[in-house]
């Protein structure tokens, strides 16, 4: 990429978006654009194909998606495929008819099999079932990638895939509706350590900043109460769903950013389909091929933010996938490796929140 390219970074306010337009910045690009949902609905074909024809990105990195964790995945189905599917198809087709050099598309590790072998190389996509509570948001994912492909096969594009690991990190999604189990452990621990603590001033505040279901800071005391222990927050405890066990691994998102950027600026498709007969799974994992179990990264984040309360484990509730570690071999040999390690990234994730 050119440093003077006009670089679209969709869902640049994002965790997984304003990683990589910092990390952009940081590397001396100077055209980015960016647009948030109120002035540019990526759902909206017509608008989409507004903005391209207009702008005329060079490069874009398509980090844009609806995204949540188990709850959000299994309660709300239908919006998670219908969304996704409709911010790809638009963006992808867009930067095919108005010429973008090259796109990066951001999926996600739950694109693969419930069961599929450990760690998971690209090869093992689409050879058995995906995990149920997920499933709808896996298969708008592969849908992204095999659309990018086929972009680049019949029309000669440039479009690649990237899929990150569990990511974590900077302006992640802390509402305990919809988050993942790392910012969730994280913000339920800290206002419990409020509560125990006995300082409402600083829970009133945090819910002001991210309110809980439309409850925030200004709520009755009782109210706040009552919403914090739906979301399994007490004065003596916390609740985690599930037993504990399932593994998983977690990138920093800064880290992530840094991969992504570095895919842009020296991988295209051709260097991913060398001997290839048939040109399949060339999207590219990014993780870190480290695990760690639901129960140590609660007992992790419990010494950080320094939460003497007790962690309960709700079995009635659903494990997930008990295991999806990323095979990050492809991206080690064309040149790239991680640099943060969960503990610091988690310590360096909470200054961030209490900031």
């Amino acid at each position: 990429m050119e440093k003077h390219a006009k670089i679209y970074v969709a869902g640049h306010t994002g965790l997984v978006g304003s990683a990589i337009w910092k990390n952009l910045q940081q590397k001396g690009y100077t055209s980015l654009l960016g647009k948030t949902l109120d002035e540019l609905d990526l759902r909206n074909q017509c608008d989409v194909e507004c903005f391209f024809e207009t702008e005329k990105p060079d490069y874009v990195f398509l980090a844009a998606a609806k995204v949540g964790g188990i709850v959000a995945n299994n309660t709300y189905r239908a919006d998670f495929i219908y969304e996704n599917l409709q911010i790809q198809n638009n963006i992808v087709h867009s930067a095919w008819k108005f010429g973008v050099k090259k796109l990066l598309f951001l999926g996600s590790t739950c694109i693969y099999p419930k069961n599929a072998p450990q760690p998971m190389s690209e090869d093992v996509l689409l050879t058995d079932i995906l995990e149920y509570t997920n499933e709808p948001y896996a298969i708008a994912k592969i849908a992204g990638i095999k659309l990018c492909e086929s972009f680049n096969l019949q029309y000669g594009t440039n479009f690649l895939a990237v899929m990150p690991t569990n990511l974590y990190g900077p302006n992640d999604n802390f509402n305990l509706e919809t988050s993942h189990v790392l910012p969730a452990l994280l913000r339920k621990m800290h206002l419990a350590k409020l509560l125990k603590n006995g300082n409402f001033e600083s829970i009133r505040n945090d819910l002001n900043l991210r309110p809980i279901e439309q409850i925030n800071g200004t709520a009755p005391e009782g109210s706040i109460l009552e919403k914090l222990a739906k979301y399994g927050a007490t004065t003596e405890s916390i609740e985690i769903w599930g037993t504990g066990k399932p593994l998983r691994e977690f990138l920093w998102s800064e880290d992530m950013a840094d991969a992504c950027v570095f895919v842009m600026e020296n991988v295209n498709f051709s260097d991913l389909t060398k001997d290839k007969t048939e040109i399949r799974n060339c999207h590219i994992n990014i993780g870190t091929g480290k695990e760690i179990s639901i129960a140590e990264l609660a007992s992790t984040i419990q010494s950080i933010v320094d939460y003497d309360g007790q962690i309960v484990y709700n079995s009635e509730k659903p494990d997930g996938t008990m295991r999806k570690l990323t095979n990050p071999a492809k991206l080690h040999s064309l040149g790239w490796k991680h640099s943060v390690e969960l503990s610091d990234g988690i310590r360096r994730m909470y200054e961030w929140y209490q900031k």
